[in-house]
């Protein structure tokens, strides 16, 4: 198989010698902003509360606001304001809340305007070439304004900077109307209040995505506030794009609505207008807390956020050519920003119930995009982050388990509401793979109880008939081909830690269980299908159709054929052996779509064939060759992915990043393993793409891989060693990478097809015990 150009390029002998230096420099937070990438170019602490980022349209109604998921998007000619919440690389839009612009001069336009239209609103051009952007900072020159924007921000605060052309009038526009989910009658409620000492406070009740989300803020501003206007423009009439009467007067000291925005006026300044705020999901006296919790001005706060990047960057220091290196900083980057800070300094936060509640001895953390992130994202987090870090998010989840009403962990929450995204019970996996490495800090027979009864919450996604049939009967739940496989694989990690534990019966019953991917697997045509309640498969049987509502999620029978990441041994058998598993594989990949038309479906991006590395069922496929026998076969159709799916550009990410996902996949696979079964203690080995990455774990211990003889030409894996001794498996364990020591790849340009073949070789299958 030919090595794809970017790979080449990226490796070839003739390239500059290899660079390293500092993780935080290479970061190019631009990667991703365009194309489906859905990335934001804004400031964010590490798994800040507040990602504060330039929004290029809000404008977009539901049918096509997937673009704009991130509310930046390259391409776009105008920035709109600077709003507070943002998701990295969601499949779904909604926050931008608390939009914040600055505007010059004697007329204040409190609409937004038309992006073909300068000057008829307050949203702004801006060219590319002034902007700058690193972990925790962003900076760009509003054109029509004249004004140098910066931001920043710290935990729970953002913070703003704006420059003022000399003699002009500053203001501020604060806009609570804008959201990145946007259709009429989405705010539901806002509030706006200017307290004596001229904080402002506030708060947006919003449906959306999640329904009836509540977010509160407070507002300080360096240079006193001389003037101000708080309107309620629902109702009011626009005249090319300045604003119109209002409802009442403007200038009082609060106001509520559905369409509130305010004009606040500064006159002319002699310095920098430096804008603090703060958010909170429980109430406005949360968010003045919240702002009162990290002093500082702008270049404090700036300072201490880098210091923060700077630690949990450097966890991972990068060897090799200048552009893969900027790719898997970023996406190392990517990696770190959610799960995200929900609960107020106080521990305060609230929950599923829409109830405030109190967290004791951690920060409660929200916006789990769990479908995805169970795959590469939490596992990379177990080896970067401090193991207390990994103990918030799982309390996090089992709190939220606790007073939900259904009682059941969350599926994709964020700010602590559920929006019921996607299919499976997958903080289940989440969890299990924490307790399974011994993480501290989790009541880990809570935990059990809290998986238990989400996986036998029966109205919930064809559960009840999963455990009547075996099966999710297609005729009886949508999505049902793919909601077994993925319920099996939940199942089989509440075994493992029932079996930990030393619940035995509870184990025998989610084993049982884990083996029911066999119930839809049909040995005629040798694909996962949907079968009906009668028992027999649904037909007609396309596997190349891909129709939302269907028997696949997002997906269709040749990604989803694939998900028996517990059994792959068992899978393997069943589709006829390892020759069968391999030529089938090779038939993914190579697969003609020259006749196939997925416009209709938004995730499907980064096909290799049936192969779509731009959604996250199929991400786990190339390393399969491993289980076949074949881990030469891994290699190859690696390099294949990272060339094609990978570039650092703004539209180097070939789907949407899904809460840093895709990026932890291209981290690991740079680093030269994958978690194809998180909650199995293994990590499959594929081929290394970097010449050398050192991980500092959490424990003090480091581990470092090095690829020795790394080129264009030398593809291939020939031998691996483990702190100087020949490593034989496929795979290394995760106990192996926290005891610290050196994995050595040597390189070469022919396939070895002896290293790693035989099957006690292999990687962890249930059955066969390996």
């Amino acid at each position: 198989m030919p090595m794809s150009a970017l790979v080449a390029a990226l490796l070839a002998a003739a390239a500059p010698a290899s660079g390293s230096g500092s993780t935080f420099l290479a970061v190019d937070p631009m990667i991703g902003t365009g194309g489906e990438g859905h990335t934001f170019p804004g400031a964010v602490a590490p798994f800040g509360m507040v990602q504060l980022s330039p929004d290029t349209d809000t404008s977009h109604q539901i049918r096509d606001a997937y673009k704009w998921a991130a509310g930046y998007r390259y391409t776009d000619p105008t920035i709109q304001g600077f709003s507070h919440t943002h998701f990295s690389g969601a499949g779904h839009s909604d926050l931008g809340d608390v939009l914040v612009m600055p505007v010059s001069g004697s007329i204040v336009p409190l609409e937004a305007g038309d992006a073909s239209r300068p000057g008829s609103g307050y949203r702004s051009r801006f060219d590319h070439r002034t902007e700058r952007a690193e972990p925790g900072y962003y900076a760009v020159t509003l054109a029509d304004s004249k004004v140098r924007a910066e931001v920043t921000a710290g935990l729970r605060v953002g913070v703003h900077r704006y420059r003022f052309a000399p003699g002009a009038e500053a203001h501020l526009v604060l806009d609570l109307r804008t959201s990145l989910y946007d259709y009429p009658g989405k705010i539901l409620w806002s509030s706006l209040r200017l307290h004596p000492d001229g904080t402002i406070t506030g708060s947006r009740q919003t449906r959306g995505w999640a329904p009836d989300r509540q977010l509160f803020f407070a507002l300080r501003t360096s240079a006193p506030i001389v003037g101000h206007g708080f309107e309620d423009r629902e109702g009011a009439i626009a005249y090319k794009g300045f604003q119109g009467p209002g409802r009442g007067r403007d200038d009082v000291a609060e106001r509520s609505g559905r369409a509130l925005v305010a004009r606040l006026d500064f006159g002319r300044l002699a310095a920098p207008l430096e804008v603090k705020v703060a958010l909170s999901s429980v109430d406005e006296a949360g968010a003045i807390a919240n702002l009162d919790s990290e002093p500082g001005d702008f270049d404090a706060i700036r300072a201490a956020t880098r210091a923060r990047w700077e630690a949990a960057l450097d966890a991972l220091t990068l060897t090799g050519p200048a552009p893969l290196r900027r790719s898997v900083a970023t996406a190392f980057y990517h990696t770190l920003i959610a799960p995200s800070l929900a609960g107020d300094a106080d521990g305060r936060w609230r929950g599923p119930d829409n109830q405030v509640h109190q967290a004791r001895g951690y920060d409660f953390h929200s916006t789990f995009s769990l479908w995805d992130t169970f795959r590469a994202e939490h596992p990379l987090l177990t080896l970067v982050q401090p193991p207390a870090r990994t103990a918030a998010f799982v309390r996090s989840l089992v709190d939220s388990q606790a007073v939900s009403p259904f009682g059941i962990l969350p599926i994709w929450q964020f700010q602590g509401r559920e929006t019921w995204t996607m299919i499976g019970y997958h903080a289940v996996p989440v969890i299990a793979d924490a307790i399974l490495k011994d993480m501290p800090g989790i009541d880990a027979e809570a935990a059990l109880k809290a998986m238990v009864a989400s996986a036998d919450y029966a109205p919930y996604g064809g559960l009840g008939d999963y455990m009547r049939y075996g099966y999710v009967p297609i005729d009886r739940e949508p999505e049902a081909a793919s909601k077994t496989v993925e319920y099996a694989y939940d199942d089989w990690t509440i075994a493992r830690v029932a079996a930990k534990l030393g619940h035995a019966d509870l184990a025998r019953r989610f084993t049982a269980r884990a083996g029911n991917w066999r119930n839809s697997f049909d040995p005629a045509t040798g694909f996962v299908r949907a079968r009906l309640a009668s028992g027999a498969f649904r037909t007609p049987f396309d596997p190349t159709a891909i129709n939302y509502g269907s028997d696949y999620t997002e997906g269709n029978a040749w990604q989803y054929s694939w998900f028996v990441p517990q059994d792959q041994a068992a899978l393997i058998a069943a589709m006829g052996g390892d020759a069968a598993t391999v030529r089938k594989l090779d038939a993914m990949f190579d697969y003609d779509n020259s006749k196939l038309d997925y416009s209709h479906a938004e995730d499907i991006a980064g096909l290799i064939g049936q192969y779509i590395h731009g959604n996250e069922p199929s991400h786990h496929v190339a390393y399969l060759y491993d289980y076949a026998g074949q881990p030469w076969r891994t290699q190859e159709r690696l390099a294949q992915i990272v060339g094609s799916q990978y570039k650092p550009t703004p539209d180097g990410l070939a789907g949407n990043d899904d809460l840093g996902q895709m990026s932890a996949w291209l981290v690991f696979t740079a680093l030269g393993f994958y978690p194809v079964t998180p909650g199995s203690g293994e990590y499959v080995i594929g081929r290394p793409f970097l010449d050398r990455a050192t991980l500092a774990l959490p424990n003090g211990r480091r581990f470092t891989m090095e690829a020795r003889h790394l080129s264009a030409a030398n593809r291939y894996v020939g031998s691996v060693t483990l702190n100087g001794r020949p490593l034989a498996r496929s795979v290394i364990r995760h106990a192996d990478i926290l005891a610290g020591g050196t994995l050595v790849f040597t390189m070469q340009k022919t396939p070895n097809r002896k290293w790693a073949t035989a099957p006690g070789d292999r990687p962890y299958s249930m059955s066969s015990g390996g």
